[in-house]
Formats: structure tokens, C-alpha cells, sequence
């Protein structure tokens, strides 16, 4: 709770007699992790929680579309298509928009599983912005589907999540715990985040 408390109360100097402008700014939160850690689940009720928008993973949808195995020139119009989705949600957003993934999952998707990523990919990462990212820890149960490949790694893969989020100085919370206990620490968060835009 202290890193939520560092992480989110920054005070911003300004002078006392001058009134705050209202800030209409969308912020937009991204959800990331490793596979099978609640992110859609948190998304889902983050965007109820808050009345707004989000952004489902387009990955999802165009796998289940695929009629053959995915390969890694794949992961390139997965990409374009979760852009083209977040940008069309942000203009029906309020204040906040969830975003249930970003291109950050696709780079280590590409690098754990190709040992490479896209230089597009890594260019239209580096056009992206979002004010918080909420990165999901493994604890929680494994739940087996068919898109989902490494059940015994996923410890390997939160680590570098968190490597990633770390070296390009992203500011982030760990988000673990119960499903009650995780909620009520990404509202908290996002809360936050609001008073400090206001």
C-alpha cells in the first residue's frame, strides 16, 4: 500500500490563488500480465465500476476467427487491430478508459515465444501512451482453454512483465490477492489517479 500511496499522490507545485482548470483529459489504464491472471475479468468490472468504456482483447476475437494455427506475422495485425479498437472506445469514454491488454502483451507474447518482435510492432508501442498500468500477478488458479499455452510459466513471465514496465519506467501497480482484495485495490488506484487530474 505505501508504492500505491508513492506511486499515485504526486503533488504538483502550482500557485494557490490561481484556480485549477478542469482537466476533460480521458486517462487511459491498461491491464497486463501474464495469460490466465483476471485481466478480462478486471476490465470487465473496472469499466462497470466506473460507467465507461473498455477495450476487450482483440487477440481473443481474431483467434477464434482463425481457421488455421496462428503464426507470428499474426501478432502484427493483432496489434493493428487492438489500436483500432482502443481508438475507436476512446471517443465514447468519460473519463476513464480500461484497457483489457496493450501492445506491451504482443512485444512479450513475440519475444517469449518467437524471440523477436515486429519492428512495427515495437514502433507503434512507442506511439502509445497510457497514464496507469495495472500489471496482474499469478495468483490466482489456472483455468485451461485453447488459447491459452504455458501453465507452468507463468511466474517466468510476470517477471518480465514487470522487467519491461520497469525499464521503459512505466508507472504501474501490482494488482494480486482475492478477487475482492484486487478490485478494491485497482478502483482505489484508479480513484486516484482521477483526483490527481482534476
Amino acid at each position: 500500500m505505501a508504492f500505491l500511496i508513492d506511486c499515485l499522490n504526486i503533488s504538483i507545485a502550482a500557485n494557490d490563488e490561481m484556480p485549477k482548470e478542469k482537466n476533460d483529459k480521458v486517462l487511459k489504464i491498461a491491464i497486463v500480465g501474464p495469460e490466465c491472471t483476471g485481466k478480462s475479468e478486471l476490465a470487465e468490472y473496472l469499466a462497470k465500476s466506473f460507467d465507461n468504456a473498455w477495450v476487450e482483447e482483440y487477440a481473443r476475437t481474431y483467434l477464434n476467427n482463425l481457421k488455421r494455427p496462428y503464426n507470428e506475422t499474426d501478432l502484427l495485425r493483432i496489434a493493428k487491430g487492438q489500436i483500432e479498437l482502443e481508438e475507436k472506445l476512446a471517443t465514447k469514454a468519460k473519463q476513464v478508459l480500461i484497457c483489457d491488454t496493450n501492445l506491451l502483451v504482443i512485444k512479450i507474447w513475440s519475444e517469449f515465444k518467437y524471440g523477436r518482435c515486429d519492428k512495427e510492432i515495437l514502433n507503434l508501442i512507442d506511439a502509445q501512451s497510457y497514464d496507469l498500468h495495472l500489471l496482474t500477478n499469478t495468483d490466482v488458479p489456472w483455468e485451461a482453454d485453447n488459447q491459452r499455452e504455458h501453465p507452468h510459466r507463468r511466474e517466468e513471465l510476470y517477471e518480465i512483465y514487470e522487467r519491461e514496465l520497469q525499464s521503459r519506467n512505466i508507472r504501474y501497480i501490482e494488482i494480486s490477492g482475492t478477487r475482492a482484495q484486487r478490485r478494491s485495490l485497482a478502483v482505489q488506484s484508479i480513484e486516484a489517479l482521477l483526483k490527481e487530474n482534476e
